[in-house]
């Protein structure tokens, strides 16, 4: 079984030395015995000195003694940007507006600006738009049949506006309707008909599924019949036929799975990813992880910049649509646990497992 530590402590140092209040963890000083919030006051440590705590009682258990002066055992006072977060979410209806966000916070307009978007990646306004393309996405697959009621309840002002930000990649009534206007090609293969990798043969079998602008659904599964139904299940209104073409690009994703690294030629498969701009910013930096490596979801969004958005990419990962490629498998709980995966955590067990072995392999002399 694969298994991490429960903290990242490389991202957890460097949000250590830029002090962020944001970070969730404690860290204790092994020389004084005392543990502490992100950003207290006191010096900052030596790296080898530090310890780090995802809760007050793994600190007390390892014989830490709580701060006198950051108090890290009271409650904690909201951050200015998880105050914003929380009021933005609240009033999906409302315009962000920097001067009403600064004075909930108790800090100036510019500075909620700078710090938001600093924590986020975002302004407040597109983080905004984000929660309500995904309010707008829920209330739509939840079957409504009235486009203009989804609208309203998803805190659009009105139809016009959800229009305009374009958040769902086609019109909230094409999304609706199931991908209706789309054309998808597809194509499926069994990874034994290209690996002899006995391994690589429990995935099951491979479905590549294709627009015009790219790869929009990669999906592993046990046979043709269960991914094709899933296709076409995902895009219901979609006009999808099999094209025998696209058979080499399912046997390039077959090759990169049993590759000793990263290839080339997957990475130049031209993909049609559709989303919000922080999904598609998660799903970019899930691309960046090397293969044979794992990051926490803590991890990655401490890596983004968003250390306090760790639910946000979680629920992006969960909502990749395109497997293998964009490696949503190579996330990981932060106590190492595999937890969820659309496409089955047995097959996530057996991808990681795999690029561990081809890490392995490359590391010896």
């Amino acid at each position: 079984m694969i298994t991490e530590p429960q903290i990242d402590e490389h991202a957890a140092w460097q949000q250590l030395l830029s002090r962020d209040a944001n970070a969730a963890f404690f860290y204790a000083v092994a020389t004084t015995g005392v543990f502490c919030r992100p950003n207290c006051k006191s010096r900052l440590p030596l790296r080898e000195n530090t310890r780090f705590f995802a809760t007050i009682g793994e600190a007390r258990d390892a014989g830490f003694r709580a701060c006198l002066r950051c108090k890290p055992e009271a409650p904690a006072n909201p951050s200015p940007v998880a105050q914003i977060c929380a009021y933005l979410e609240r009033h999906l209806d409302r315009p962000a507006r920097l001067a009403t966000l600064g004075k909930l916070a108790g800090i100036s307009p510019f500075t909620a600006q700078r710090l938001f978007k600093q924590a986020m990646g975002v302004t407040p306004s597109q983080y905004q738009r984000a929660i309500r393309a995904n309010a707008l996405r829920s209330e739509l697959r939840e079957g409504d049949t009235n486009v203009t009621n989804a609208v309203y309840e998803a805190g659009y002002g009105s139809s016009s506006r959800a229009y305009e930000s374009s958040p769902l990649g086609m019109t909230p009534g094409r999304f609706l309707a199931g991908g209706r206007g789309e054309t998808i090609r597809f194509a499926i293969r069994s990874v034994a008909s290209v690996s002899s990798a006995n391994s690589f043969q429990q995935l099951g079998a491979i479905i590549v599924g294709a627009t015009d602008r790219g790869i929009c659904w990669l999906a592993l599964g046990k046979s043709e019949a269960e991914l094709e139904a899933g296709l076409r299940a995902e895009f219901p209104a979609a006009t999808i036929h099999a094209d025998p073409k696209l058979g080499e690009t399912v046997a390039t994703v077959i090759q990169a799975i049993g590759a000793k690294s990263d290839t080339a030629a997957s990475h130049a498969l031209p993909l049609d990813l559709r989303g919000t701009a922080f999904q598609l910013r998660v799903w970019q930096a899930l691309r960046e992880i090397p293969q044979g490596e794992t990051r926490t979801y803590s991890g990655l969004a401490a890596q983004m910049g968003m250390p306090n958005a760790t639910r946000a990419v979680a629920r992006a990962c969960a909502l990749n649509r395109v497997s293998v490629l964009v490696p949503c498998h190579r996330v990981v709980g932060a106590s190492g646990s595999l937890t969820g995966y659309r496409w089955g955590v047995e097959r996530k067990r057996q991808l990681l497992s795999s690029e561990a072995a081809n890490r392995s392999v490359n590391a010896m002399p």
